[in-house]
């Protein structure tokens, strides 16, 4: 599978899964909140907040344009530590965003 597909389907499963957890924001936040130059928008946004608002968006765009993928990713960790003891069943939602790091970073075989 070539890696646009993979980060295409990945994204879905990003969006499935925040909505499922009922993280997925009907309103988006003020647009200063949105132009945060912290990583993540740690000051602004939650991961969450993030994930729909800049990072999902982001990358539909790269794709559609045809532009070049980040070469690295390093989404997981943040994700694991932001969900660590909130009690929602983030386990999918955790391990789309660690695929994606993989993909995004060339660790991932595409299933060759």
């Amino acid at each position: 599978m070539c890696v646009n597909t993979e980060v295409a389907e990945l994204l879905i499963d990003i969006e499935a899964e925040l909505r499922q957890l009922g993280l997925w924001d009907r309103v988006p936040p003020p647009p200063a909140a949105l132009a945060s130059d912290q990583p993540f928008s740690i000051d602004t946004l939650t991961l969450p907040q993030w994930l729909q608002f800049i990072f999902l968006p982001t990358l539909y765009r790269l794709l559609e344009e045809a532009q070049p993928l980040p070469g690295r990713c390093g989404i997981a960790p943040m994700a694991q530590e932001y969900f660590r003891g909130m009690g929602l069943a983030s386990g999918a939602l955790e391990e789309a965003l660690l695929q994606m790091d993989r993909v995004l970073s060339g660790e991932d075989s595409g299933g060759q």
